[in-house]
């Protein structure tokens, strides 16, 4: 990313220096020689002597030389980040169009290309966010880079002004994605997942609750890696936890006392119906299947379970699909109703522009899909771009 704007930077600079406007100006003009001195560069001298045609032709390879080699080096801020998991026998990962690097600037009022043709600046549906929530376009921008998803009080009321994308598109297994992301430092759920348009089934990449509390390391110390299945009417929500006899869905790591401060790189493997695995700067952390499930204990070590009941969906409100249906990519703050209900709020202070704890930064997001392979010796850890 850095590397990106800084050649972008050179390029715009390059283009608009007056050697150039001065020779492409000349170069329109019916003047066949062109008289340039002392602000010529010596090597273009050579060119200055030479047909309008040469000329035009040098400055128009010029231009387009230097806008190639900006668009490789801007392009795919992971390209260099190894996919944590193989696509599945005979399969090659192919990237989808949400697939975003954030390399370029959007507010509310200013949506370019880059962004609408991946996101809403709102929620998926008209549903306006949970508890005191209140998903508003105006908190969520790009510059220098990343995505900004911010929150904050509203001044006279006890609403919660919060950014929240949805993708255009909805996206089915086999799939990755994967996200790097640093957290805010508000009492917040800080979440990137995934959920079906009818809202009944759900992957949760990612939910934090990071915050500076005394009472309240415990959240700040953990991230949940979870799923959820519903039935909406009468409304009924299976999760697994420890609940109901499923462990492990809280990761924390001994020593490690916050997920704050630090670029956090996160994925879900979303293989079938059936099959999840989640994975953490690179590395597997938690598996759910369909009678078994697995979790990195704080030791580090993988605990696997075998159970009597389905992970997935342990009281059948997928009737026996899973989780099938195509899901939207959702990125947003909120603050969620079972925090609500705990009296857990983040203060006025931790919403407060000033403070700097208040925004959740993402550096990329990418979405790989399962696609047949094109023979036998592709390695399906690659990617394919088209």
């Amino acid at each position: 990313m850095v590397v990106g704007e800084y050649v972008l930077s050179l390029v715009t600079r390059v283009l608009s220096a007056p050697f150039l406007k001065v020779l492409w100006r000349k170069s329109q003009s019916a003047d066949a020689e062109l008289q340039l001195r002392v602000t010529t560069p010596p090597v273009l001298s050579i060119l200055v002597n030479h047909n309008l045609l040469r000329l035009r032709i040098f400055v128009s390879f010029f231009a387009i030389a230097f806008l190639v080699l900006a668009s490789l080096c801007v392009a795919q801020d992971w390209k260099d980040v190894p996919i944590p998991v193989s696509a599945p026998s005979g399969m090659s990962w192919k990237i989808q169009q949400v697939s975003d690097d954030f390399n370029y600037d959007s507010s509310g009022g200013n949506r370019p290309k880059e962004f609408s043709d991946r996101w809403n600046d709102t929620y998926l549906n008209t549903f306006s966010g949970p508890s005191c929530t209140s998903y508003h376009r105006d908190h969520t921008w790009t510059n220098d880079g990343f995505l900004n998803v911010h929150a904050n009080w509203d001044p006279k009321s006890s609403i919660i002004y919060a950014g929240c994308l949805s993708s255009k598109e909805a996206y089915t297994y086999p799939l990755l994605m994967e996200t790097r992301v640093k957290l805010s430092t508000a009492m917040l759920a800080n979440n990137v997942w995934m959920i079906s348009a009818d809202q009944t089934e759900e992957i949760d990449l990612l939910e934090t609750y990071p915050n500076e509390r005394e009472n309240l390391t415990w959240f700040d110390k953990r991230l949940h890696l979870s799923h959820h299945v519903f039935e909406r009417k009468p409304f009924k929500d299976y999760q697994p936890s420890d609940d109901v006899g499923v462990k492990g869905t809280w990761y924390h790591v001994k020593g490690k006392d916050s997920w704050r401060g630090d670029w956090l790189r996160i994925a879900v493997y979303w293989r079938d119906p059936w099959h999840l695995e989640y994975f953490i700067n690179g590395d597997l952390v938690r598996t759910v299947d369909r009678n078994s499930y697995s979790w990195m204990n704080e030791d580090g070590k993988l605990v696997e379970v075998k159970t009597g009941f389905n992970v997935i969906d342990k009281f059948g409100y997928t009737k026996g699909t899973g989780l099938s249906k195509p899901m939207h990519v959702i990125i947003n703050l909120e603050q969620q109703q079972w925090i609500t209900d705990k009296s857990i709020f983040p203060s006025r202070e931790d919403l407060t522009d000033s403070n700097h704890k208040n925004i959740m930064y993402v550096d990329w997001v990418r979405v790989f899909k399962g696609v047949k392979a094109l023979s036998q010796s592709n390695d399906s850890q690659q990617a394919i771009d088209k």
